[in-house]
């Protein structure tokens, strides 16, 4: 699974971590996350996020 990084604050998602804190579990996918999360450090959504290399 990819790891997605918010380009405004650098913010990154980890699928193997999640986001237990915000109701994300270990094992998601960037892609399953609901369309409502938005980033735990800035808070914007994740149309500001983008693919790691």
């Amino acid at each position: 699974m990819d790891k997605y990084v918010c380009e405004p604050c650098g913010y990154v998602y980890d699928p193997e971590i999640g986001d237990p804190d915000n109701g994300i579990a270990p094992g998601t996918a960037f892609e399953d996350i609901p369309e409502d999360w938005v980033c735990p450090i800035c808070g914007l959504g994740k149309d500001a996020f983008v693919k790691e290399d």
